[in-house]
């Protein structure tokens, strides 16, 4: 059980110490929940912090259970079971993505204020978000960054499904559960704050660490 977010980005970093002062290295964390984990490990490691925007696609009336995910790119990927057990048609889910790549749009001019994407070629990029259920995001977000060439892909989370970290092993380089609790159930069990992290803790977080690569993240903004 983690107090909170920062409390699983600090013993996360634990985690990834054989990282530390590299110049190589970029830290990019999943909004929203995934910023000030990866706040922590970027602090800890001495990398600089960005982000890597992606929405779920949520099942129609069961907004928590993923059907897929985008990412900027315009990548999408889809859960086929998920698709095809719950019969969901082709026109749902573009209403559903149109929306989605809305709000992504809206969340990149938002978090980037005018700041240009970080160059990932030939980095190698931890991916950071406070945990990994059904994987539908995490596995969007990687299928994005293979296509921008980085050297090496390390998903990192403070605690995972069993069966979706193992399955991240066929897609990442690295995988880094800190966590693979056998009766794992949700994400926000492991945790006891999980309040929502909101759009300007993200924005001063990520406005705080933008710095030029190889600079260390200093103290939170309060």
């Amino acid at each position: 059980m983690y107090r909170d977010r920062t409390d699983a980005g600090r013993r996360l970093a634990g985690h990834l110490s054989r990282y530390a002062g590299r110049r190589d290295v970029l830290v990019l964390a999943l909004p929203r929940g995934g910023v000030p984990v990866a706040w922590e490990v970027a602090r800890s490691l001495g990398a600089p912090l960005d982000v890597f925007l992606v929405r779920k696609l949520g099942v129609p009336g069961h907004d928590e259970l993923a059907m897929g995910a985008i990412a900027s790119g315009g990548v999408r990927v889809l859960n086929q079971v998920v698709v095809r057990g719950l019969s969901i048609s082709e026109a749902v889910i573009e209403r559903i993505a149109d929306k989605e790549s809305a709000e992504l749009s809206r969340r990149e001019r938002e978090y980037r204020g005018g700041r240009p994407p970080p160059d990932v070629h030939d980095k190698t990029v931890i991916l950071v978000d406070d945990g990994l259920a059904t994987g539908s995001t995490m596995r969007a977000a990687v299928t994005a960054l293979r296509l921008l060439k980085p050297a090496r892909i390390v998903v990192a989370v403070p605690v995972g499904a069993p069966e979706t970290c193992e399955d991240f092993e066929a897609l990442a380089d690295e995988v880094v559960c800190a966590e693979e609790p056998g009766e794992f159930r949700a994400v926000g069990l492991w945790y006891e704050n999980f309040s929502q992290t909101t759009d300007d803790e993200v924005h001063n977080l990520l406005a705080h660490a933008a710095r030029p690569a190889g600079q260390s993240v200093a103290s939170p903004p309060r």
